[in-house]
């Protein structure tokens, strides 16, 4: 099977190609996800979402996809959990930043994995386009200090104390727009997420964290 018409199949489904390897020498690994606006604008406008989770649809949409390019799909959800970020390493197409985030040298921390798909043979991935991380060349690392309440360092992420600062009405610029700390990075500027997609994320992770 031709790898354009896969990655076609992919954008279609309202997703993007974040990678891949080979786990096997048989086998093809593709990581997929959102990156910038495109897959929040298919799920709000496909789904009602006041019933419907982000995974649930992830789960639906991608598990057809699987089914009509002969692959079997992976979740993040799954259990017991498979290890995405160590995937992404493996692609080369990522790496971590001082946030301890994974990004991407074109789409930033903007990126979000939300499948992986196995097919049982080799296939023609594209070519990894970077070699280094963007964070190499990034003297300033506003990241790391962009926070209000300094959770980010180079020792770790305070993550009671971000939950905390969220919560609170000094908090509001980044519950609705989004981890300040993320927005100050310049890498991947275009794909920021809409309002309406940062605050749907950021009370999803308030609820799950806090």
């Amino acid at each position: 099977m031709n790898f354009d018409h896969i990655l076609k199949q992919i954008k279609d489904a309202g997703f993007v190609y974040l990678g891949g390897f080979y786990p096997e020498s048989h086998q093809t690994l593709a990581l997929i996800g959102n990156a910038g606006p495109q897959m929040w604008q298919s799920f709000t406008t496909s789904c009602d979402t006041s019933s419907t989770t982000l995974d649930q649809w992830t789960e639906t949409t991608i598990t057809c996809l699987a089914s009509t390019i002969n692959a079997t799909a992976l979740f993040p959800f799954d259990t017991p959990p498979h290890p995405f970020l160590t995937w992404a390493q493996k692609s080369g197409e990522t790496f971590t930043s001082p946030l301890g985030l994974s990004i991407h040298p074109r789409y930033g921390l903007w990126h979000g994995y939300r499948a992986a798909l196995i097919f049982e043979c080799i296939l023609d991935l594209p070519a990894v386009t970077a070699t280094k991380s963007p964070c190499d060349d990034c003297v300033e690392k506003p990241c790391l200090t962009k926070c209000p309440v300094n959770a980010f360092s180079l020792h770790g992420y305070d993550v009671p104390g971000c939950i905390s600062h969220i919560k609170s009405g000094d908090g509001a610029d980044c519950h609705e727009l989004g981890c300040r700390a993320r927005r100050s990075c310049p890498v991947g500027h275009k794909f920021h997420y809409s309002p309406q997609q940062a605050e749907f994320h950021m009370a999803a992770f308030v609820k799950a964290h806090g």
